[in-house]
């Protein structure tokens, strides 16, 4: 069960609506990085972990992106906000509005829908968690090159800079599970064995 809180986890105050900006943007909403799939990676893995404390690491963390995925959202709404056709007309952000207005929808920057096929869950520990340590990179990455070329606006870099050091706390909390995950497993044999189906 999921308890939510009516605010964000860090506050998001846009000043200034930048439709060119918020086309980039959507992609840490539903990209092939992006909190939408990560959340739901986290929160598929977990069902098939067999340690306790590491479904609760990745219920944690699953349960957090969803909360980023909500700040995302609040970013590209506040940088689209108001705006008129003007506004819009020649920028990368006119073929979203064609079809999804100011509405905030799941997809990449390049315009592909969100798609599952950006995430695994595979139900074996090392996979599922290694796949975890290159998401958070991804991630991280992605919100480098989102600052790159936001870099002239303080309140988008406040937020992005916020979630840019979430992923790197949850690169280390990912490999801290892995070592735990290899004490908990033979150590001889880690990489041939799931411990869900190899007793």
């Amino acid at each position: 069960m999921f308890v939510y809180e009516k605010k964000l986890q860090y506050p998001v105050r846009i000043q200034n609506p930048d439709p060119k900006l918020a086309s980039v943007i959507i992609s840490q909403y539903g990209g092939p990085d992006g909190e939408l799939g990560a959340s739901l990676r986290y929160l598929s893995q977990r069902f098939a972990m067999p340690y306790p404390e590491l479904k609760a690491l990745l219920t944690d963390i699953g349960t957090e992106e969803l909360g980023h995925l909500e700040m995302v959202g609040a970013v590209v709404h506040q940088l689209t906000r108001n705006l008129k056709v003007s506004d819009i007309e020649g920028t990368p952000f006119a073929a979203y509005f064609v079809d999804h207005t100011a509405g905030v929808y799941p997809q990449f920057a390049s315009g592909y829908p969100w798609s599952a096929s950006t995430m695994q869950s595979t139900g074996d520990v090392i996979a599922d968690l290694t796949e975890d340590l290159a998401a958070e990179q991804k991630a991280r990455l992605t919100y480098d090159n989102i600052l790159r070329l936001a870099k002239d606006d303080p309140d988008v870099t406040d937020v992005i800079r916020f979630l840019r050091e979430r992923e790197i706390v949850h690169f280390q909390r990912f490999g801290e599970a892995i070592e735990l995950a290899k004490q908990r497993m033979d150590q001889k044999n880690i990489y041939f064995t799931n411990p869900a189906f190899d007793k």
